[in-house]
Protein backbone atom coordinates (compact mmCIF):
# COMPACT_ATOMS: atom_id res chain seq x y z
CA UNK A 1 0.00 0.00 0.00
CA UNK A 2 1.44 3.32 -1.32
CA UNK A 3 1.80 6.14 1.85
CA UNK A 4 -0.69 9.24 0.61
CA UNK A 5 2.12 11.86 1.24
CA UNK A 6 4.62 9.94 -1.18
CA UNK A 7 2.62 10.02 -4.21
CA UNK A 8 2.90 13.76 -4.14
CA UNK A 9 6.36 13.41 -4.78
CA UNK A 10 7.37 14.22 -7.90
CA UNK A 11 8.56 11.08 -9.88
CA UNK A 12 8.57 12.50 -12.96
CA UNK A 13 12.45 12.46 -13.86
CA UNK A 14 14.00 9.06 -14.79
CA UNK A 15 15.37 7.26 -11.93
CA UNK A 16 18.95 6.08 -13.63
CA UNK A 17 20.64 5.05 -10.62
CA UNK A 18 19.92 2.42 -8.22
CA UNK A 19 22.32 1.25 -5.29
CA UNK A 20 21.30 -2.20 -4.66
CA UNK A 21 21.22 -4.10 -1.68
CA UNK A 22 24.12 -5.73 -0.25
CA UNK A 23 26.31 -2.85 -1.86
CA UNK A 24 28.56 -0.47 0.07
CA UNK A 25 29.62 2.59 -1.53
CA UNK A 26 32.07 5.35 0.43
CA UNK A 27 32.86 8.40 -1.39
CA UNK A 28 30.01 11.22 -2.58
CA UNK A 29 27.11 10.52 -5.22
CA UNK A 30 26.57 13.15 -7.36
CA UNK A 31 23.53 12.06 -10.35
CA UNK A 32 21.45 13.47 -12.55
CA UNK A 33 17.85 12.66 -12.53
CA UNK A 34 16.90 10.33 -9.71
CA UNK A 35 18.76 7.86 -7.31
CA UNK A 36 17.15 4.88 -5.29
CA UNK A 37 19.78 3.28 -2.14
CA UNK A 38 18.70 0.03 -1.03
CA UNK A 39 22.66 -0.54 0.05
CA UNK A 40 25.29 1.30 2.46
CA UNK A 41 26.53 4.92 1.35
CA UNK A 42 29.48 6.90 3.32
CA UNK A 43 29.44 10.30 1.58
CA UNK A 44 27.57 13.25 0.41
CA UNK A 45 25.03 12.94 -2.04
CA UNK A 46 24.14 15.33 -4.78
CA UNK A 47 20.98 14.76 -7.11
CA UNK A 48 18.74 17.42 -9.61
CA UNK A 49 15.59 15.18 -8.83
CA UNK A 50 14.52 12.66 -5.99
CA UNK A 51 16.21 10.64 -3.57
CA UNK A 52 14.95 7.81 -2.63
CA UNK A 53 16.03 5.93 0.40
CA UNK A 54 14.79 2.03 0.42
CA UNK A 55 13.89 0.29 3.70
CA UNK A 56 17.11 -1.13 3.88
CA UNK A 57 18.80 2.02 2.88
CA UNK A 58 21.54 3.40 4.95
CA UNK A 59 23.24 6.75 4.55
CA UNK A 60 25.80 8.56 6.91
CA UNK A 61 26.41 11.99 5.09
CA UNK A 62 24.35 14.78 3.05
CA UNK A 63 21.41 14.52 0.96
CA UNK A 64 21.04 16.97 -1.06
CA UNK A 65 18.10 16.88 -3.61
CA UNK A 66 14.84 18.45 -4.91
CA UNK A 67 12.92 16.14 -2.80
CA UNK A 68 13.88 13.25 -0.65
CA UNK A 69 11.93 10.22 0.06
CA UNK A 70 13.43 7.98 3.32
CA UNK A 71 12.04 4.91 4.26
CA UNK A 72 15.60 3.83 6.04
CA UNK A 73 18.44 5.50 8.37
CA UNK A 74 20.05 8.68 7.57
CA UNK A 75 23.39 10.10 9.62
CA UNK A 76 23.73 13.44 8.40
CA UNK A 77 22.02 16.76 7.57
CA UNK A 78 18.83 16.21 4.88
CA UNK A 79 18.63 19.31 1.98
CA UNK A 80 15.54 19.47 -0.12
CA UNK A 81 14.60 22.16 -2.39
CA UNK A 82 10.35 21.05 -2.13
CA UNK A 83 9.95 18.21 0.08
CA UNK A 84 10.89 15.58 2.67
CA UNK A 85 9.06 12.48 3.44
CA UNK A 86 9.55 10.10 6.45
CA UNK A 87 7.84 6.60 6.11
CA UNK A 88 6.78 4.77 9.14
CA UNK A 89 10.07 3.13 10.91
CA UNK A 90 12.43 5.58 8.98
CA UNK A 91 15.08 7.32 10.82
CA UNK A 92 16.75 10.43 10.62
CA UNK A 93 19.73 11.32 13.02
CA UNK A 94 20.63 15.12 11.92
CA UNK A 95 19.01 18.56 10.82
CA UNK A 96 16.49 18.71 7.63
CA UNK A 97 15.95 21.74 5.69
CA UNK A 98 13.26 21.67 3.03
CA UNK A 99 9.99 24.05 1.93
CA UNK A 100 7.81 20.97 3.25
CA UNK A 101 8.41 17.83 6.25
CA UNK A 102 6.04 15.16 5.81
CA UNK A 103 6.06 12.29 8.68
CA UNK A 104 4.25 8.89 9.17
CA UNK A 105 3.44 7.72 12.40
CA UNK A 106 6.55 6.02 13.32
CA UNK A 107 9.42 7.65 11.69
CA UNK A 108 11.99 8.90 14.25
CA UNK A 109 13.74 12.49 13.90
CA UNK A 110 16.75 13.33 16.14
CA UNK A 111 17.43 16.76 14.61
CA UNK A 112 16.48 20.10 13.95
CA UNK A 113 14.26 21.35 11.20
CA UNK A 114 14.42 24.43 9.05
CA UNK A 115 11.50 25.09 6.73
CA UNK A 116 11.00 27.91 4.21
CA UNK A 117 7.74 28.11 1.52
CA UNK A 118 9.55 30.29 -0.56
CA UNK A 119 11.87 28.07 -2.30
CA UNK A 120 14.38 29.69 -0.25
CA UNK A 121 16.40 26.69 1.25
CA UNK A 122 20.28 27.06 1.44
CA UNK A 123 20.21 31.24 0.41
CA UNK A 124 21.34 33.11 3.33
CA UNK A 125 19.06 34.99 5.56
CA UNK A 126 17.92 38.49 4.62
CA UNK A 127 19.52 37.99 1.46
CA UNK A 128 16.68 38.26 -1.43
CA UNK A 129 17.65 36.69 -5.26
CA UNK A 130 18.00 40.12 -7.34
CA UNK A 131 15.83 40.44 -10.46
CA UNK A 132 18.68 42.27 -12.24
Amino acid sequence: MKAKGSSEINRSGELNTIIGKGTKVQGNITVQNSLRIDGNITGNIQSTDTVIVGKEGRVKGEINAKDILIAGAVRGQVIAENKVYLEAKSIIEGDVKASRLVMDEGASFDGQCTMKSDGGIGKEPGKEASSS
